[in-house]
């Protein structure tokens, strides 16, 4: 049987199926994990409710912590409140440069508030540093991502879009 605590330190080791050099606790995903009747009861909310991942990342979970010890293991999908790029952690932002993938910017839209943009937003390419960067495709690999390229250092890169 595991505490509360020794659960969330195995579920920092769970990566993200899509981005394995994130863990699902640094993306956000993992929400609560309860003790209870003897086992563990954990909530997630998917980066979005049509995501793919959902049942890998939930069946890598209950994976996990039962290999830890932790007995009888639910996952809740739950989502409501709807996930957004600021669950994401600082260090995960960071994990996600260092991998070749440009961090969500800024904050998230909160109440469907957007703000109008009269000039394209300029990305820092995560490779070299340059703003001198071109969106490609609205989608990179994955619905949440979009695909630039670096004017300067020419490498594609992908840029995770905040929501």
């Amino acid at each position: 049987m595991l505490s509360e605590a020794q659960a969330w330190d195995v579920l920092q080791a769970v990566p993200d199926p899509e981005i394995p050099v994130i863990s699902v606790t640094e993306l956000g995903i993992v929400r609560e994990v309860h003790v209870r009747d003897g086992g563990l009861h954990v909530v997630v909310t998917p980066t979005y409710s049509g995501c793919p991942a959902t049942e890998v990342i939930a069946q890598s979970i209950h994976d996990a912590l039962v290999a830890a010890g932790a007995g009888e293991v639910e996952v809740e999908t739950r989502l409501a409140p709807a996930w957004t790029t600021d669950w994401i952690t600082e260090p995960a932002k960071e994990k996600l440069r260092a991998y070749g993938i440009a961090p969500p910017g800024g904050d998230a839209p909160v109440g469907g508030a957007q703000p109008i943009r009269f000039v394209p937003r300029k990305l820092a390419c995560p490779r070299c540093g340059s703003t001198d960067t071109t969106r490609l495709s609205q989608f990179g690999s994955t619905a949440c991502k979009a695909l630039y390229r670096c004017q300067s250092c020419l490498e594609p890169f992908e840029y995770f879009k905040p929501i």
